[in-house]
């Protein structure tokens, strides 16, 4: 078995795009911060991010949500004594406000400045590369979120703005109304083999604005490795007290029709499933980056070997017709 150096090594470069029409530069994987603080220890935290940087890897996505600010912090220590903050493109979400009573969505101007603000601070940095706004708010009009967006780039504390977790028309129509100032690049959505929704509204709204597609959780909730097909590990997100529901959608008949397919498919090409799950998604227009998170730093190496796999067209389209039949 590979140390952890030896298999540092091993791994290929990441191919580096752009983020739709913008000159943003983006690695094709980015690291998630989902777990960090929370599931995912200091130690652990800083060996995925070193990983992730020998593996050619730039974009590190967060939000003020996770930990509650905690995946913020670890990175922001990161920054100081692991990896400079040019080398890194960090994403970060606004629009998820916590109260007493827990969290609410919140896209008001103060809201998401206020936001933007506390995360600098935890961040130790003077700007962030991509702010998203994490969620709809029907409360809140959307010129008035859009508004806020537009401040957070004319300030320069952030280099560029999107969407996450937003539907076809309302990327499109945020889109209009930036087009005359200061754009809207990118748009964050749950995509893989097991959820496919988003090639539906908003990958063709995407490809017709030119906007970047960042695609979270590509290996399905963590089902797309494989790890499932036997039962839950202890260890695993679906054993989590607090992310076991965000798993359990992706246990079902359909999901296990898919994963069954993908494993023989990995098998074939000497792969593990999870590489070829990631690549699938990787080259899937118009997707720039996909954000894989993991709860450990080896899991995230079984993750990391996909820039060499190419897929070959017959095992798409097999991949592609099981998961039309079988996914969300």
């Amino acid at each position: 078995m590979l140390g952890a150096a030896a298999f540092r090594d091993s791994l290929p470069d990441m191919e580096e795009r752009v983020m739709g029409g913008t000159g943003m530069r983006v690695s094709t994987t980015g690291l998630g911060t989902l777990t960090w603080g929370r599931d995912t220890d200091e130690h652990e935290a800083r060996e995925q991010l070193e990983v992730f940087l020998d593996a050619g890897g730039t974009v590190v996505d967060t939000a003020a949500t996770y930990g509650d600010g905690a995946a913020e912090e670890l990175l922001g220590e990161f920054i100081r004594d692991v990896v400079a903050r040019p080398e890194l493109v960090i994403v970060t979400k606004a629009g998820v406000r916590q109260t007493p009573t827990g969290a609410v969505v919140d896209n008001s101007r103060g809201a998401v400045l206020n936001s933007l603000e506390a995360s600098l601070e935890r961040l130790g940095t003077d700007y962030v590369d991509l702010l998203l706004i994490q969620g709809p708010d029907p409360r809140t009009p959307v010129r008035e979120t859009l508004g806020a967006l537009e401040i957070a780039v004319q300030s320069g504390k952030a280099r560029y703005v999107g969407l996450a977790n937003h539907s076809g028309w309302q990327v499109a129509q945020a889109a209009t109304l930036l087009e005359d100032t200061v754009g809207l690049a990118a748009v964050q959505v749950e995509h893989s083999l097991v959820n496919r929704t988003a090639e539906q509204e908003v990958f063709p709204a995407a490809v017709a604005l030119g906007i970047g597609v960042m695609a979270w959780s590509p290996l399905g909730r963590g089902v797309l490795t494989g790890k499932y097909r036997r039962g839950t590990p202890a260890d695993s997100r679906a054993a989590s007290a607090h992310l076991a529901g965000f798993v359990q959608p992706y246990l079902s008949s359909g999901a296990r029709t898919i994963v069954e397919a993908l494993v023989t498919a990995a098998d074939g090409l000497g792969k593990h499933p999870a590489e070829v799950a990631l690549a699938w998604v990787r080259d899937k227009q118009p997707v720039a980056c996909a954000i894989v998170g993991a709860r450990t730093a080896q899991q995230l190496r079984g993750s990391l070997g996909d820039q060499d796999v190419e897929l070959p067209d017959e095992i798409r389209a097999v991949l592609d017709e099981i998961s039309q039949q079988n996914a969300h």
